[in-house]
């Protein structure tokens, strides 16, 4: 029998719940039924580097708490070690423990320039992207996973760009390259230290995400989505941040997760073992797409995008 609200009692944090990705799993794993720490720069009081005041972390709480669960706000910059020490003392002594942890802190996607070499990007703008999202993930899961293995079961989510199979090839920027493979390698690392206390960590990443960030870009939004498709075909397999938010509430509240230990998964991936859809009842799977697409250049069997969505 199953239940609505597998995650009830669970205590979760979700780094970087301001917007996109992890505003979408916060969401979901109170949908689940747990408690959810929303973390973030921006507050409805201040705005963090990235400069879009329209998405807080209280909006976020709010969003979890409307969903089922209880959603807790704490402005909390990651890469300040004594402000992560205060915010996981709060959750030890609200609750005494820490069931999960999402790494979705990021940010950086202002500083990328694309098409430029190692050597043309100013030193100081791409160590800010290593610090967003690599040191930053550090920081909180050194902090935060002694509360986490206190007792077996714990899960950590690192969110990034692409997968391990996905990322063999060159990601066009040295530092964005080194910042989004740098969790898959933590997942598996910690994957193979978490194991022996009975917790798993995996590394999950969206396809083509429609965030905020990324319709705004567009000029479009979530209505008018698909106008976008004829300047980028790849866009008609993107995907609503629900989509990986719901697949990482399904992988959270399988009691098999350990089989996934050390691994990186996509949504798609998730969508398929879990049976999830993104809000309009599609599974769509862009990375799938893009290694057929791949594999065409030497094959000329073209893939369908009908086909992975």
């Amino acid at each position: 029998m199953t239940t609505k609200t597998p995650l009830a009692g669970k205590v979760a944090l979700v780094a970087g719940a301001t917007r996109g990705a992890g505003r979408a799993i916060a969401v979901q794993l109170g949908a689940a039924g747990a408690t959810v720490y929303a973390t973030g720069r921006t507050t409805r009081e201040q705005v963090s580097e990235v400069g879009r005041a329209t998405e807080t972390i209280e909006e976020t709480a709010e969003l979890v708490t409307a969903a089922g669960g209880e959603g807790i706000a704490v402005p909390t910059d990651h890469l300040e070690p004594g402000q992560v020490r205060a915010l996981v003392g709060r959750i030890e002594r609200d609750h005494g423990r820490l069931d999960i942890l999402v790494n979705d802190i990021w940010g950086g996607n202002f500083l990328l320039d694309f098409n430029t070499k190692m050597w043309d990007v100013e030193l100081d703008r791409g160590l800010r992207m290593l610090d967003l999202g690599a040191k930053s993930h550090i920081i909180t899961s050194s902090i935060a996973l002694p509360l986490l293995v206190k007792q077996p079961g714990g899960l950590v989510v690192e969110v990034t760009d692409g997968t391990a199979a996905t990322n063999k090839g060159f990601r066009e920027n040295f530092y964005y390259d080194l910042a989004k493979n740098a969790p898959i390698r933590m997942a598996f690392i910690l994957g193979e230290e978490l194991k022996s206390v009975g917790a798993t960590a995996v590394a999950v990443t969206p396809g083509f995400i429609r965030s905020e960030e990324m319709l705004d870009i567009f000029k479009l939004t979530e209505e008018t989505w698909r106008d976008g498709i004829d300047r980028q075909p790849h866009w008609a397999l993107s995907e609503s941040p629900v989509y990986l938010g719901r697949g990482v509430a399904a992988l959270a509240a399988d009691p098999e997760r350990a089989r996934w230990n050390g691994q990186s998964l996509s949504s798609g991936d998730l969508a398929k073992e879990y049976r999830v859809t993104d809000a309009d009842g599609s599974r769509p799977d862009v990375w799938a797409y893009m290694m057929a697409e791949k594999a065409a250049e030497r094959t000329g069997d073209k893939p369908s995008l009908e086909d992975y969505r």
